[in-house]
């Protein structure tokens, strides 16, 4: 029988700040919660807004796998092995830190095309990954998946799992994220895995046996026997399956 943990939107650790507002799923920087560090090697799980024009100015990282998946605008990134890109949604896209590297990620994509600025918002999930041995080669890869997101089943994002057909490869052999966009009244069976972690990005929807959930509710789920998802309005869902 699977264990089923419960986190809703509002009881994350809430970061704010003129340009910035900032869901965290687990302990990050000042939020501490020796209790809630992770779930498996899932050590990070934002829920970022980004004004515009604003956004994370050139900082380091290393032996992390950092994962973006861009929910509504877009989001600049530049970084010093001399990787840029702008990601949008539908774009999956990974660093990995490795042995060291820094980066930014800005809310200012017409700075590369010379297009007027816009005043949206950028909103994306970030996600970070512990790789299986640190001092890894830094490096950057992304894939558009828009077209497999247009059919109403989970689309395998980022894997380190050999035999796991997924958009970007990580360095964490026991993790696969996939995401769905589902309409309303469509369902999916969550992975089958020891440790699931469901979040609903955008939209509601029911978990079979734990009730309905809400955008920015999470599940983590431990001895996962692929319990069935359904929308109750058109959804964004992220899970990953944690071996």
């Amino acid at each position: 029988m699977d264990r089923v943990d419960l986190r809703r939107a509002g009881d994350r650790f809430l970061t704010r700040t003129d340009w910035l507002e900032s869901w965290h799923s687990f302990s990050f920087g000042p939020h501490y919660d020796p209790a809630n560090t992770g779930f498996g090697a899932l050590v990070v799980n934002n829920d970022d807004r980004v004004v515009a024009g604003a956004g994370f100015d050139l900082h380091p990282h290393r032996d992390m796998e950092i994962v973006t998946w861009v929910l509504a605008g877009s989001l600049t990134h530049r970084d010093s092995a001399g990787n840029a890109g702008v990601i949008v949604p539908g774009l999956a896209q990974r660093m990995s830190a490795g042995r060291g590297i820094r980066h930014s990620e800005r809310n200012d994509a017409w700075t590369l095309t010379g297009n007027e600025p816009h005043t949206d918002p950028a909103h994306f999930v970030q996600m970070w990954v512990r790789p299986d041995e640190p001092g890894g080669e830094p490096g950057y890869a992304q894939l558009d998946v828009t077209t497999a997101l247009a059919r109403p089943d989970w689309v395998p994002v980022a894997s380190g799992r050999a035999g796991q057909q997924a958009a970007v490869r990580i360095a964490a052999s026991g993790a696969t994220l996939h995401a769905v966009r589902l309409p309303a009244d469509a369902h999916v069976a969550l992975p089958a895995a020891p440790r699931v972690h469901l979040f609903v990005a955008l939209g509601t929807a029911e978990l079979e046996g734990a009730g309905p959930l809400a955008a920015g509710d999470a599940v983590r789920l431990t001895g996962s026997e692929g319990r069935r998802i359904t929308a109750t309005t058109d959804s964004e869902l992220l899970a990953w399956e944690l071996h």
